[in-house]
């Protein structure tokens, strides 16, 4: 009976080992392309929850990026589930994609400062010092 136990333990175990090999897909995209559109579904993802130029909400961008690939969700699912089984390459296209949005970010961030400087600048221009005030000959009443 301990021998039959220990036959069945040691074929459950071999059979819990992933022995599975993934095929390359046909149509699979490649590695630079896939950082690229992964950074551009981040970016659509995100933009969900942001008001459009049109004062519109909750927009489904995901489509325009396919489009933009030209590729399908289909082909960008066995893609990906092909790069997942790969964890260590799979990890370097997320890296290059987080790279590449936290360039953007600090592009757009250093952008923004400067158009504040500016606003702030032509504001300070605008104001009248409250010394020149005192000179600005105003009417009196009699």
């Amino acid at each position: 009976m301990k021998k039959l136990n220990y036959i069945l333990i040691f074929i459950f175990l071999w059979s819990c080992t992933s022995n599975t090999i993934f095929e390359k897909p046909k149509d699979l995209i490649p590695r630079d392309t896939m950082s690229l559109l992964i950074h551009d579904m981040y970016i659509a993802q995100s933009t969900k929850y942001f008001k459009n130029i049109n004062n519109q909400k909750g927009i489904e961008y995901m489509p325009f990026v396919y489009d933009k690939y030209k590729i399908d969700s289909t082909r960008f699912q066995n893609s990906n589930f092909y790069y997942t089984t790969k964890i260590d390459l799979y990890e370097e296209i997320i890296d290059d994609a987080r790279k590449k949005l936290e360039e953007k970010k600090e592009y757009y961030s250093k952008l923004q400062k400067r158009k504040d400087s500016l606003r702030k600048d032509s504001i300070e221009k605008k104001r009248v010092p409250l010394n020149e005030l005192d000179t600005v000959n105003l009417p009196t009443k009699k």
